[in-house]
């Protein structure tokens, strides 16, 4: 899968799993990146992500993990935290 694909099939699943009392989520798209056959992409709030203001941002927003081989794709865990904080290609 490509990366473009697998980016837009993750904002499709972040605006399907956000509940009415959550502010607007939006994708970190300059933080987006590739490591170990995934596509790690960032996201939290609008308001945070056009300030970049850390008091604006929101707390466990973990990244959604796209498989780009298979396409399938969920949020992050603690446990897998390693995946993003040391990214290898």
């Amino acid at each position: 899968m490509e990366q473009d694909e697998a980016l837009q099939l993750a904002a499709a699943f972040l605006t399907n799993s956000q509940r009415d009392d959550e502010p607007t989520l939006v994708i970190d798209t300059e933080r987006v990146r590739e490591s170990n056959g995934l596509l790690i992409v960032p996201y939290n709030s609008a308001q945070y992500l056009a300030s970049r203001d850390v008091r604006e941002q929101l707390l466990d927003c973990w990244p959604i993990l796209v498989d780009l081989e298979c396409g399938d794709m969920r949020f992050g865990t603690l446990d897998e935290r390693h995946l993003w904080r040391n990214p290898s290609t």
